[in-house]
């Protein structure tokens, strides 16, 4: 069953963007959601993909993970198509991780469903393991590739005396982020992967144009502005439900060292090392990345 949705975007909001047939939109949480939906059958896995990047992260795999269960992967706020709108406490658009969180777990509902495996990789595993703390109900498993669970934006944090006059500086702040996410963008993305020339120009190409769209400078500042320490170290060891832990054997961003620590530490969890990868699995190896997600999937409705 799928809940009320729209065929279309703003014309403004796509830049004249090419929308493939699959893919949807959906109004959660004051924000046009970008998504898209295949397969049947249980349970439900939702792709949450890391920052820079979109839902294009999970086309080598989306299909096929398709073939066996019922899949949605969406453009998180901030990236892609998905709308930005500024923070609002009228509307209640927010950027936190906690809004993230709670964006996943309506989005699931609205679309008429009550739970679902959430698949995460790098910040999306970030938001993966913190939605399932806080909606453990809502939340059948875990699948976390090349997490940031003890670096990055799961601990940075914005200090609150300076927060106030970074906010007032906004449209400087948002220029020097702007300009220096555009000059560093192509060698930061490269650096996802263990082998640079899997990484071809054209994909390169679409995932910086899937991020720069409209004042994208402007809404990922307001997503900066909002990270803090989600102290995720502490609280894992309260998850109840089942766990795969994957990493590239290469991963640079978040060291599989990271990731090895994590499969010790979370509960009722699972590591499993792809050879020959780097940060993102799914792009470099994902004949391995669905062989793991579909042994997994089968333990969790077991």
């Amino acid at each position: 069953m799928i809940g009320q949705e729209q065929q279309s975007a703003p014309q403004t909001e796509i830049h004249n963007k090419q929308l493939s047939a699959e893919s949807r939109f959906i109004e959660v949480n004051g924000f046009n959601v970008h998504y898209r939906m295949a397969g049947s059958g249980e349970p439900l896995v939702v792709l949450l993909h890391g920052s820079f990047l979109s839902i294009r992260s999970w086309r080598n795999v989306f299909e096929r993970l398709a073939e066996t269960t019922t899949v949605i992967a969406f453009d998180r706020p901030a990236f892609g198509l998905t709308s930005r709108p500024l923070p609002s406490k009228v509307t209640g658009v927010s950027y936190t991780p906690e809004a993230q969180s709670d964006l996943v777990i309506a989005l699931i509902k609205k679309l008429g469903f009550k739970k679902a495996v959430l698949v995460g990789n790098s910040t999306g595993g970030t938001l993966a393991l913190l939605t399932a703390l806080r909606y453990p109900q809502h939340v059948e498993g875990l699948v976390l590739a090349g997490a940031m669970i003890y670096s990055g934006y799961a601990t940075s944090e914005v200090p609150a005396l300076m927060k106030p006059a970074m906010k007032a500086l906004t449209p400087l702040f948002s220029r020097m982020m702007k300009f220096i996410i555009t000059r560093l963008y192509d060698r930061n993305i490269r650096g996802f992967w263990h082998n640079k020339e899997r990484l071809g120009d054209d994909v390169l190409a679409a995932f910086r144009s899937d991020l720069m769209i409209g004042d994208w400078s402007r809404t990922f500042w307001e997503l900066f502005l909002e990270t803090h320490n989600l102290r995720l170290d502490e609280r894992l060891k309260t998850m109840s439900r089942q766990s795969l832990v994957i990493t590239g054997e290469y991963d640079l961003t978040v060291k599989s060292e990271e990731s090895i620590r994590l499969a010790s530490e979370l509960p009722n969890a699972e590591l499993v090392v792809v050879p020959d990868c780097g940060h993102l699995p799914q792009e470099e190896q994902p004949e391995a990345f669905i062989v793991a997600v579909r042994n997994f999937l089968k333990r969790v409705v077991e």
